[in-house]
């Protein structure tokens, strides 16, 4: 499986981004993605996920202000993040929601004035 996200960058606090997680080699469309996300000298965490059927689910940190969606035809991932904080700042990655993919080299979001 390999894992390709895009769609970081540096944007002001209050700012939005969308990024994008493009899957291959396995068949998407049966599990249930997550975006993770691990700032520097932390762990790496689950922010959102999303299951076959469409339902999601979110980390009390970023609930109200990012989406995650789904293309299972162009299996693709998608989170919108809006009213971006500092404490956004982090490389963001997607995985299977139990992590058990080899992980992708992640996009980087900084959040700074």
């Amino acid at each position: 499986v390999q894992l390709q996200a895009s769609g970081g960058g540096l944007v002001q606090p209050g700012g939005s981004l969308r990024l994008s997680c493009a899957v291959s080699g396995s068949i998407f469309r049966f599990y249930a993605i997550g975006w993770y996300r691990q700032a520097p000298g932390k762990q790496r965490e689950l922010v959102a996920d999303i299951i076959s059927a469409g339902s999601t689910n979110y980390a009390d940190s970023v609930k109200g202000r990012f989406t995650i969606s789904r293309d299972n035809v162009k299996r693709t991932v998608y989170l919108q993040m809006n009213n971006l904080k500092p404490e956004d700042t982090a490389v963001y990655y997607c995985n299977r929601r139990d992590a058990s993919w080899a992980w992708g080299q992640g996009t980087q979001v900084t959040v700074s004035s």
